[in-house]
């Protein structure tokens, strides 16, 4: 029997340049986390709100927020051993975000990321936070940041509220020119939900460190209207508005090269593809995790449990898109009643392009060679 696969921990890259609020963005994600543990990597612990939060200890460069999350304070060369470090089942954390700033080009990052023989963590992808207000003066400074926005896989455009409606349009159009199939999401002080970057966890309350009360508690309490993103009801529901979920089931496997044909050619502004396909006969045994972050893409082949049905089960989520022509586009994927199995099975070729490669014969629960297309 095929023993269950160990999850593995997505690792975010954020990135934007002194200003941009990228450090914003990652305390609103640390206010709004849900539940979600989160590991956080820094350049120092200064600007992340902890003191605001209850600290249960410190050993070394990390420090426990009290919350579940964990912040390290690191330089490049840490860069493995603190990824080492959070991934250890003690840490139990659900995701990790490293703040790119004085680390490392962000693409230098991503390289690494994705060259890692950590067999724990997934690449949750580049996320570029941009100033819109300074957009054109940080460009003129930083010419580097066409080369970021390039690479980028979610690009936030914040500070929308200092600058009108007019310019706000001609800046959406120029990152969306200079980032490609990368999703463009607007934004107010960093707000974005944190859904865009990762999955809530799932958990028992009881398992929630029970008796610290933490930032985000505090802002489910009174007077949390007052506080910079909190609604009055401690949830920001407005976040929701600014991206679409597309859901997709098919009873019927998918054709290999169709299939890829619509990942290949998948709209700008679609982030993220998760969930399951059934490739019918060109490979009866398993099931294919899929895993798709703006450029990058990533297949992991899983045994069929013994009685499972065979559904091919998507989660797209986007800015933007076209909710309809994506469901379309996926039907349209669906293979022949009767395919040709060696053609299918030729066809797996393309698909096979995105599934790692194990780092040891038979061990096909390791190695990070991951792959990314240009969408």
């Amino acid at each position: 029997m095929t023993p269950p696969r160990t999850p593995q921990i997505p690792v975010v890259v954020l990135a934007g340049f002194l200003g941009s609020g990228k450090t914003t963005l990652l305390n609103h994600l640390l206010r709004n986390r849900a539940g979600t543990r989160i590991g956080v990597i820094v350049n120092d612990f200064g600007a992340i709100e902890i003191d605001a939060m209850t600290v249960s200890g410190q050993v070394g460069s990390t420090v426990s927020l009290g919350n579940g999350c964990l912040c390290c304070a690191v330089d490049a060369s840490e860069l493995d051993t603190f990824l080492e470090t959070l991934t250890r089942p003690s840490a139990r954390l659900d995701v990790i975000v490293i703040e790119a700033s004085g680390l490392a080009e962000p693409q230098e990052l991503v390289r690494m990321l994705l060259a890692s023989d950590n067999p724990h963590i997934l690449y949750g992808g580049l996320v570029e936070v941009v100033d819109a207000a300074e957009f054109d003066a940080t460009r003129q400074r930083y010419p580097e940041l066409d080369r970021h926005l390039a690479v980028a896989d979610l690009v936030v455009l914040n500070k929308t509220d200092r600058v009108g409606e007019a310019e706000r349009e001609r800046l959406r159009a120029t990152v969306a020119e200079l980032s490609g199939p990368a999703a463009v999401i607007s934004a107010v002080h960093g707000r974005i939900d944190p859904e865009l970057l990762f999955d809530p966890a799932l958990r028992p309350d009881h398992e929630e460190m029970a008796g610290q009360l933490s930032f985000e508690d505090l802002l489910r309490g009174e007077g949390c209207d007052e506080h910079e993103g909190c609604d009055g009801h401690g949830h920001a529901d407005h976040l929701h508005a600014a991206y679409e979920s597309v859901d997709f089931t098919a009873d019927v496997p998918m054709d290999p090269r169709r299939f890829m044909a619509f990942l290949d050619s998948r709209p700008e502004g679609l982030y993220r593809i998760k969930g399951f396909v059934d490739f019918g006969a060109g490979d009866r045994d398993n099931t294919y995790a899929l895993h798709a972050v703006g450029r990058f893409l990533r297949f992991v082949p899983q045994p069929w449990a013994r009685g499972e049905q065979r559904l091919t089960q998507l989660v797209m989520i986007g800015a933007g898109i076209d909710a309809d022509a994506l469901t379309a586009g996926l039907a349209a994927c669906r293979a022949e009643p009767e395919p040709d199995a060696s053609d299918t099975e030729r066809a797996m070729w393309g698909v096979l392009r995105y599934v790692p490669e194990p780092a040891h014969e038979g061990d096909a629960e390791a190695g990070m060679q991951e792959a990314a297309t240009e969408g």
